[in-house]
């Protein structure tokens, strides 16, 4: 029974409730930074020093960031950590209330065509409803499609799951319900 009550939760913590915000697509990109180096040619923008990335509600945020763009237009963006400064990023989903998803790694990989993250190395992801956490799972290895609110787990920084590499860590939080009304105890007995 609490292999199923698992399994259940488990369901519920991958299953579409709510989408990135659809919004963010049709906004601008605003990037600030400390140094950047252009190569027109090969399409790659290198931003280094505090590099945030903003896109509607969707930010990333790194010490370094390298930017490809690719003949349709899309965006490739990798972000890279510092020792004590992983790299970040945070979305609001759509739907009702202050929903949002936000994670952490040494590496992350983003994709404005898929709408793809990828964070390598130390992962966590976290969602928040109302700035409350409602769950959190971490692991080496974590992608993120924020169209279809899916995450896939893994226990290598190569995405593949490996025989004795290591574990992941999910956490649950209780879901807030109204007062629970106190027990009732059974009359005596006289005995």
């Amino acid at each position: 029974m609490k292999k199923l009550m698992l399994a259940l939760a488990l369901c519920g913590l991958l299953a579409p409730v709510a989408q990135a915000e659809k919004a963010d697509a049709s906004k601008p990109t605003k990037i600030d930074y400390d140094d950047l180096q252009i190569d027109d040619v090969k399409q790659i923008k290198t931003l280094i020093g505090n590099v945030v990335l903003t896109r509607g509600t969707l930010l990333l945020k790194s010490p370094k960031a390298v930017m490809t763009t690719d003949p349709e237009g899309y965006t490739f963006v990798v972000l890279t950590s510092t020792p004590g400064t992983p790299a970040t990023f945070r979305q609001k989903r759509d739907g009702a209330g202050e929903q949002w998803v936000e994670g952490e790694a040494e590496r992350i990989e983003y994709s404005d065509k898929t709408d793809l993250v990828k964070l390598f190395s130390k992962a966590k992801i976290r969602r928040l409803e109302a700035n409350r956490l409602s769950d959190e799972v971490d692991g080496e290895f974590i992608s993120y499609d924020s169209r279809k609110e899916q995450f896939a787990v893994k226990n290598s920084v190569t995405g593949e799951s490996k025989p004795g590499a290591g574990r992941g860590t999910m956490v649950i939080q209780p879901v807030q319900r109204g007062p629970v009304p106190a027990a009732s105890t059974p009359p005596a007995t006289g005995k």
